[in-house]
């Protein structure tokens, strides 16, 4: 199995979770794990990794690996890279994030990398999360929701990641809005006009314990096709 970058369609569809029941499950599973959070944006927290994203992955996988390994650059605005960077004057620090996810990929069998919103975040003008993926040489999933207009997300993200020439995994549908599509038309339509493996749908669900996540993404995901 390949290491995978966990996209998402827009920001807010729910990555972190996604990716770390993969963790969990990947883990549970006896596959040697590590997790990336190449770029983190938002409000530091008091305790622990600034960013609650990389500590809730860390957490997740059960690695002890230090935070500037896994999450290279922190954010201290809800921004992309690109607009922290003219704001804060703190410039993306590429080299440093590909640098770090080779050492990691020596300590571990596979690396989950969680991407920052879209896949055409920009990190700089004319460098976007497309261009990292396709410099980390690996495939990606993509996760997107259900909400109306999600078709339309799903469509432009995997149009830009078949444009950079980023091998796609499959889709996952995070089933966590109570007024979206079914779950069953969306994945009709998404085969249908994408032509790219549907993975499976993840319900909403309250209980985060490893039991509960492992429980839920093995039997709601194609895990065979995913560590294909």
């Amino acid at each position: 199995m390949s290491s995978l970058f966990v996209a998402g369609t827009d920001t807010d569809v729910g990555k972190t979770y996604i990716t770390a029941g993969l963790a969990v499950t990947f883990r549970k599973m006896g596959i040697d794990l590590g997790i990336m959070k190449p770029f983190a944006a938002g409000t530091s927290q008091k305790k622990g990794f600034k960013s609650e994203d990389a500590e809730i992955l860390s957490t997740a996988a059960q690695v002890n690996d230090p935070e500037n390994l896994v999450n290279p650059q922190f954010f201290s605005i809800p921004a992309s890279p690109y607009t922290a960077w003219k704001t804060l004057k703190a410039k993306p620090k590429t080299s440093l994030v590909l640098s770090n996810f080779k050492k990691l990929s020596k300590l571990h069998d596979v690396i989950l990398v969680e991407g920052m919103g879209g896949v055409m975040t920009p990190i700089t003008s004319d460098y976007f999360f497309t261009n990292l993926i396709k410099d980390m040489k690996i495939p990606t999933v993509i996760v997107t929701r259900t909400r109306v207009g999600t078709v339309n997300h799903t469509l432009m993200t995997v149009k830009m990641c078949k444009k950079y020439k980023i091998p796609i995994k499959g889709i996952i549908i995070n089933d966590f809005d109570s007024d979206g599509y079914k779950t069953k038309e969306l994945t009709r339509d998404l085969k249908n006009l994408l032509h790219v493996p549907i993975l499976g749908t993840i319900p909403f669900i309250d209980d985060l314990s490893d039991s509960s996540l492992y429980k839920v993404f093995k039997k709601n995901l194609d895990l065979k096709l995913l560590l294909k």
